[in-house]
């Protein structure tokens, strides 16, 4: 029972209950309000629970939970480094003043999509192990967890521009 419990707030730790925007829905939000200003703590909070909610979510056996441990460092030391560079924009951000460089930006995300493919691949090869061994269902709720991690965190970079 407590795995039922654990799993449905894990779901909505990763799909958002929306009970928030009901709330606020009778007046629009103003631009700066559209993203909430969440701390470093916030997100590596968030963090976490995403990567527990994917944990959960998977409800593996004794025998596969034995290969969970280096999925969930790759993980975590992914989220790290996604926060260190949020940190690192929002403090080149506040230093420019506004001013936009355009190609320290192209140069920024190159250097990120080249770290973000090692990262990926580091984690596919952390992660074969257990997914060799997940059953079809479990397979597919991996699918569904990352792509709504995904569409989340896409998202949330478009709210904020």
């Amino acid at each position: 029972m407590n795995k039922i419990m654990l799993s449905v707030a894990a779901a909505f730790l990763i799909c958002g209950s929306g009970f928030s925007s009901l709330a606020l829905a009778q007046q629009p939000p103003r631009k700066d309000e559209m993203q909430p200003h969440l701390t470093a703590v916030d997100r590596a909070a968030f963090a976490k629970a995403r990567i527990a909610a994917v944990h959960v979510g998977l409800a593996l056996s004794a025998e596969q939970e034995k290969l969970w441990p280096p999925i969930e460092v790759v993980l975590e030391d992914m989220a790290k480094k996604r926060a260190d560079r949020f940190e690192a924009m929002r403090a080149e951000r506040e230093k420019s003043d506004g001013k936009p460089d355009v190609m320290a930006h192209l140069r920024r995300q190159a250097d990120f999509m080249t770290q973000r493919a090692a990262d990926l691949k580091r984690l596919a090869d952390a992660a074969q192990p257990l997914y060799d061994k997940l059953d079809d269902a479990q397979k597919r709720r991996l699918q569904i967890l990352l792509h709504q991690g995904m569409r989340e965190r896409t998202h949330g970079m478009h709210m904020r521009g």
